[in-house]
């Protein structure tokens, strides 16, 4: 598995998507901070968006997306200077899974919201920028467009399974926006990210996540990313933030409360699985990553409310 896929994994995303929003003339509606990260695509017509702390409203065309990965309120409207209305009202008057704003229906939004697991917001959310909009017009953007055509078309025809199969593919939408984020973007100016994007740290990462468990070395890793130990160490931390070694750790103790979390293991069991030859190892690791020892995080889980 890629790096990618292994967070994605660990993190365990759900998709939920919501009413359509038709609307027209002047109109705008102000939608809460999503939990997760949110979406919407434009279908028809154009709009405007708004997200709280962003300095410039961001224009949408026909065929744009966005994915919003920040916990930010934000607004869809046809002038971004417009006083904005709740949303939530209008999305529980909606009739035949489409909300209604304004006055016709010269534009059409359809959106849904991604739900992650533990540890989503410091793995995978904020290496992201707060909002990450595909044009409709780039050439890389045609399969997240093609993705977004079948979600509308099983919301519209309902056909059996229509839902499920809408939020499958929203979870492919969301791949396929992380993947042009990597193309267009290099993954951001740092993180593990931003690491799948450079050659020499892109191999390292890959064959860390290939081989959690492995004793690897600054050696070793530099010998599977084809460069010298000195050209990967200096690069890794100038990408990645860290050096290979501490990020081997923490990915290691990510993996290990994860299996904390699902349960069923002792933790000298999970400790073998990760790369650390006793539970003790682990505990020093564990709790020098963390701050509290495996045995601690087990008792938290379990603990009453």
């Amino acid at each position: 598995m890629d790096p990618l896929e292994d967070v994605l994994a660990l993190l365990a995303p759900t998709s939920r998507v919501s009413s359509g929003l038709a609307a027209g003339g002047r109109w705008a509606l102000r939608f809460p901070p999503p939990a997760g990260a949110k979406f919407n695509a434009v279908q028809r017509g154009r709009c405007w968006l708004r997200v709280d702390g962003l300095p410039d409203p961001v224009r949408l065309a026909e065929g744009d997306c966005f994915l919003l990965t920040r916990p930010r309120a934000f607004t869809l409207a046809s002038d971004p200077d417009l006083p904005a209305e709740p949303a939530q009202p209008v999305f529980a008057a909606a009739v035949d899974g489409v909300a209604r704003a304004g006055d016709g229906d010269d534009v059409l939004v359809i959106g849904g919201a991604f739900s992650f697991a533990e540890r989503a917001r410091a793995l995978l959310l904020d290496s992201l920028p707060p909002v990450i909009h595909v044009p409709a017009g780039a050439p890389e953007a045609a399969a997240v467009r093609r993705a977004v055509g079948e979600i509308d078309a099983e919301l519209r025809r309902r056909p059996v399974g229509a839902t499920l199969v809408a939020e499958h593919l929203a979870l492919v939408m969301l791949i396929r926006i992380l993947r042009l984020h990597l193309a267009h973007d290099g993954g951001g100016r740092s993180g593990w990210l931003a690491g799948l994007a450079d050659p020499a740290v892109g191999a390292a990462l890959r064959a860390m996540h290939d081989r959690p468990a492995h004793p690897w070395t600054v050696a070793e890793l530099a010998r599977a990313a084809a460069v010298s130990r000195s050209t990967l160490a200096a690069r890794f931390k100038e990408v990645v933030g860290k050096g290979p070694l501490e990020y081997l750790t923490e990915w290691r103790i990510e993996l290990a409360a994860d299996r904390i979390r699902r349960g069923g293991e002792t933790l000298a069991t999970i400790a073998r699985s990760v790369g650390y030859g006793s539970e003790s190892a682990l505990s020093v690791a564990f709790k020098r990553t963390t701050g509290r020892t495996p045995r601690t995080y087990r008792g938290e889980l379990t603990r009453p409310g």
